[in-house]
């Protein structure tokens, strides 16, 4: 398989081109301007994640097409959950084209639409999934099939550098006013959508044009930020390794033989950063050293424990019954797929219909979050003796 392509669940993904100044990267490289560059000198990366969104992008397009340009619909056996989370998409696709052609006969709709920022950000290009261009409103619809977290188009420097491009194109034959930005998220159930005034837009693409250029120059310091879990040069980033390991001491706090609360709180608080480069230092470091590129000082390659396995299974076992032993004895009893694969096969709606009654949701195990998550604080043991106390 050539570089260009990957592979997803049996689907030849073929890997497209992208920006150095890529709007899917945009929230980090307008913070951190150094890392586009830093990041061409790691080879590509792309998820299993990042891969099965690329398919659930192919068969919307698909789709659409069919439904909107009557284009034959090609044949394909994916899963009952991609199918369902796309249709929803698509839905809500075509109820916004019919809202623009209910306003405007002559409504324009791209589809996968090429779109060129270049006018704010060097050699800025990507991919509109959708544009609708309607009695002067501009909208740009953006298909995200991952499930992880909400993305909110509020703010979303990547909608808004589509928006820009889309735009661009469009600026001479419409007359734009308003641009609407709008993400769906079909498998979290969630559309999100912002809307700016053209001259907002421009605005803002005019503030952002100087860092744009820095970016191109790989000018600026590294600052780390949320984003870093997803540079391709995290795992060798100066900046990040200093966050991470930077002292939490504050104000003389070193003088302390005890962490103070505040400091635990700001341990607690990179949690997460810190876990996820630790583990992708160490995966490079690995990886780098399993293909004979690196040798690290005081580090070598070991044969790892591992498992005796049966090579031929039913082999295997027609020869215990034939020893006189018993199924119960030597099988595993048959288990039933847990939720998650269920729904691959039968998709949120299947699950709903014949398993919701067979579907019990406990409660979680608690978990220390920051304050600013939305879920309501539970009460501790320390917390009911209190408000016990209180009544007394």
């Amino acid at each position: 398989m050539s570089n260009a392509s990957k592979s997803w669940n049996g689907w030849l993904v073929v890997a497209k081109k992208h920006a150095l100044l890529g709007a899917s990267s945009s929230a980090r490289w307008l913070v951190c301007t150094p890392s586009a560059r830093l990041e061409a000198m790691f080879p590509d990366e792309q998820s299993p994640y990042a891969a099965e969104g690329t398919v659930a992008h192919d068969l919307a397009e698909s789709i659409l097409r069919h439904k909107l340009e009557g284009k034959k619909l090609p044949k394909h056996d994916h899963s009952a959950e991609m199918v369902e989370a796309v249709n929803r998409y698509v839905d809500i696709c075509e109820e916004k084209v019919n809202e623009a052609r209910a306003r405007s006969s002559d409504a324009e709709v791209m589809i996968e639409a090429k779109l060129d920022f270049s006018r704010w950000v060097p050699e800025g290009f990507g991919t509109g999934d959708m544009v609708i261009v309607a009695d002067g409103i501009l909208e740009v619809i953006d298909l995200k099939y991952g499930k992880g977290v909400p993305v909110s188009a509020v703010e979303n420097t990547q909608m808004r550098l589509y928006a820009l491009g889309a735009y661009d194109v469009n600026e001479y034959l419409y007359d734009v006013k308003t641009v609407r930005m709008t993400i769906v998220q079909p498998r979290l159930d969630s559309v999100s959508t912002d809307e700016l005034s053209v001259e907002e837009l421009l605005d803002w693409g005019d503030e952002v044009k100087p860092i744009a250029q820095r970016a191109w120059n790989g000018q600026g310091e590294c600052t780390p930020c949320d984003y870093c879990n997803f540079c391709k040069a995290r795992h060798t980033c100066r900046a990040l390794a200093d966050t991470c390991l930077a002292t939490f001491y504050k104000d003389g706090g070193k003088l302390n033989q005890l962490l103070t609360d505040q400091e635990v709180s700001d341990i607690l608080a990179m949690k997460d950063l810190i876990t996820k480069w630790i583990k992708g230092v160490y995966d490079f470091a690995y990886e780098k050293a399993l293909s004979g590129e690196k040798q690290w000082p005081g580090y070598k390659l070991v044969e790892g424990t591992s498992r005796r396995t049966i090579t031929d299974p039913d082999a295997a076992a027609q020869t215990l019954l034939n020893n006189g032993y018993k199924e119960e004895d030597i099988f595993k009893p048959r288990e039933l797929e847990g939720i998650t694969n269920l729904q691959k096969v039968l998709g949120k709606k299947g699950v709903a219909e014949y398993l919701e009654a067979y579907i019990d949701k406990p409660e979680g195990k608690p978990a220390l979050v920051p304050e600013s998550d939305k879920r309501p604080a539970i009460n501790t043991a320390e917390t009911m003796a209190n408000e016990f106390d209180d009544e007394v």
